[in-house]
């Protein structure tokens, strides 16, 4: 802790130049939550593509990418990701930026389409908002990608840090979590005249920092990583236990933390995978998740490919089964620390990116 009355000074090697003020204002976000390397140490997968990097350089900045395609036309795609510095991307397959919402410090990006509003149904994109200490919420059109932006629910939480969006029946849930271990869980809907209506159901705890977390509405669970110990499991029901269960400790030889990015990759058979972040040695951790207990099945890593650089450090992570685009099983799309053709540790950080890794890979990779 830095006491307020106190000029600490320090010494940083990205400093261009030494500054003539009394005092370097240390900002935590200005650099990654772990050291980067040059490969991860799970079972290699080919990158197939990447995003243009998010403007915000010399800083930890992308953060949480999120994916929708259009359920009539899969051809139809967009990656949507944080900025956390600034605001939110859309992207398409190709990595171009489609759109940008300078809309300040976004933390997490989650969604779910065919939301009703008087407008038509909508997909409902949700931001964890550390500026304006809430939940940031928009609506995009589901036929020409525009994103509007529709409120923020304020929240009492110390920081609003992570954010996943699902669903429960007709009801549409978001669940933000802070810093402190804290979680609320609210129900949204719009109301008669479009505006948003939000209210809480219940709020509940993981001992330390949380941060990713996902849902599966099929089966009325969210998974939550807390950040330094591992994954807890909880019911979404609004009368549910506010006790969780920790159903994978780290650090362990399937996560070292910090334990980042969830995700779930729903195929058409019926398969499910949670895929999550184990940033300290920059690899995903691959469990099967549609029975009653999870199944670990293995780690990948994102090596060179096809002219993009490997994925190190990484924070975020979101995935899609099923055709989108020109991935004809699903998507894999996850934060890249440092965007740097041929990086080592000591490289400098200039930006950061997305990564796209074709599902068919990682499952080849695997032996899924």
């Amino acid at each position: 802790m830095f006491s307020s009355n106190k000029c600490v000074s320090f010494i940083l090697v990205t400093l261009a130049a030494s500054t003539t003020a009394g005092c370097v204002i240390f900002d935590p976000e200005a650099f990654s939550d772990s050291a980067r390397m040059t490969l991860g140490a799970g079972t290699p997968v080919p990158a197939a593509a990447e995003t243009v990097a998010v403007g915000t350089t010399r800083a930890d900045a992308a953060d949480d990418p999120e994916i929708w395609v259009d359920p009539a036309d899969p051809t139809r795609a967009v990656i949507l990701g944080t900025d956390k510095q600034a605001g939110l991307y859309a992207y398409r397959l190709d990595g171009s930026v489609l759109s940008f919402i300078p809309d300040g410090r976004l933390n997490n990006v989650d969604l779910r389409g065919g939301v009703s509003t008087p407008w038509g149904e909508r997909v409902l994109v949700a931001a964890s908002d550390r500026g304006r200490m809430g939940a940031a919420l928009y609506l995009m059109h589901p036929s020409t990608f525009e994103l509007t932006p529709w409120g923020v629910v304020p929240l009492d939480l110390t920081e609003p840090y992570g954010l996943c969006v699902g669903r429960r029946g007709d009801d549409v849930l978001v669940f933000v979590n802070s810093t402190d271990g804290q979680v609320r869980q609210l129900n949204v809907s719009a109301g008669a005249d479009g505006s948003l209506q939000a209210r809480e159901e219940r709020r509940f705890s993981v001992p330390t920092q949380p941060e990713g977390c996902v849902v599966d509405d099929a089966r009325g669970r969210l998974y939550l990583g807390e950040e330094s110990a591992g994954i807890w499991r909880f019911d979404t029901a609004a009368s549910g236990p506010t006790q969780g269960r920790l159903i994978e400790a780290a650090p362990s030889e399937r996560l070292t933390p910090d334990v980042e990015g969830l995700t779930l990759l729903h195929e058409p058979d019926g398969a499910s995978w949670l895929i999550a972040s184990s940033q300290g040695d920059g690899a995903f951790a691959v469990y099967r998740a549609d029975g009653p207990e999870l199944v670990y099945r293995g780690r990948f890593s994102v090596y060179p490919a096809n002219g993009v650089d490997a994925v190190t450090g990484t924070d975020g992570v979101a995935a899609l089964g099923g055709p989108v685009g020109p991935y004809g099983s699903g998507l894999v799309v996850m934060q890249d620390d440092a965007d740097t053709e041929g990086e080592a540790p000591q490289s400098r950080r200039e930006r950061q990116n997305f990564k796209l890794v074709d599902w068919a890979e990682i499952r080849r990779a695997l032996g899924l």
